[in-house]
């Protein structure tokens, strides 16, 4: 969504023959691109500060226009496991491992899933029922590892703003709390999201099991943005790394097929 703002430009003056004549008064167009949050985002509890950096966040990680419009995104779980979703359709695919032995195939928005477990395609209505919640299940976690920056006005959640800090290395970061309710798998999972103060970007988080801790299970770094389309993504979070990133526009019509 864009709100635009019309700016009168310039008003010029003249006389002549000792007549005060004014010319047309010439407009232009300001386009201010604006980060609307998600249906439930807990806004009254939020900070302003906090939702003004996550809206810079935005930005600079290429836009809400630019993630809105982002069609189809595949990436590889720490090497266990390669995802290709289709965010416009709800669709899918989880392949475990480097064969096709092993896939899941849900969409997120109907719930409706195929599975193929050791190469045999399962039919039992409760095996791919029980399957698909596991599919979705690893979707919500391994797309939050992926895109999360994109995701701190989502609905459900509460970001706070707790100071100036500086995160492994000493880069000075604005580091928020971002905390959830009702919402997900784990909905008492808690979160310090650190941006670097200079560059507006994502640079570590440190994740919480339970919003009452206060100590952090892990921290990792949020490194290596590059540009695939017109986003930016993270690929390193220490240790492990996200790979084979890609953004496309289509895929091949059988893609979400077994």
């Amino acid at each position: 969504m864009k709100t635009i703002l019309l700016v009168a430009l310039s008003s010029t003056l003249f006389f002549a023959c000792g007549n005060r004549k004014q010319k047309d008064v010439k407009e232009n167009v300001v386009v201010v691109e604006v980060n609307p949050a998600s249906e439930g985002f807990n806004i009254e509890a939020s900070d302003a500060k906090a939702i003004e950096i996550a809206d810079k966040v935005m930005l600079n990680m290429g836009g809400r226009k630019a993630w809105d419009e982002t069609k189809i995104i595949k990436w590889n779980f720490f090497g266990a496991r390669s995802l290709t979703w289709n965010k416009h359709s709800g669709d899918v695919k989880i392949q475990f491992g480097e064969s096709d032995s092993n896939i899941f195939i849900t969409n997120i928005f109907t719930h409706q899933g195929k599975i193929k477990l050791d190469g045999v395609l399962q039919t039992e209505p409760d095996s791919i029922q029980k399957y698909t919640e596991m599919a979705e299940s690893v979707w919500i976690n391994d797309a939050y590892w992926l895109f999360m920056p994109f995701k701190l006005k989502d609905s459900k959640a509460t970001l706070k703003y707790l100071a100036i800090d500086t995160i492994v290395g000493g880069t000075y970061s604005h580091k928020l709390q971002l905390t959830f309710s009702g919402i997900g798998d784990t909905p008492e999972n808690k979160y310090w999201v650190y941006v670097d103060t200079t560059t507006l970007l994502v640079n570590q988080w440190a994740y919480f099991a339970s919003n009452s801790d206060s100590l952090p299970r892990f921290t990792t770094p949020w490194a290596d943005y590059n540009k695939y389309g017109a986003i930016l993504l993270s690929g390193d979070r220490g240790k492990r790394k996200i790979t084979a990133i890609e953004v496309l526009d289509s895929l091949p019509s059988n893609c979400f097929e077994l």
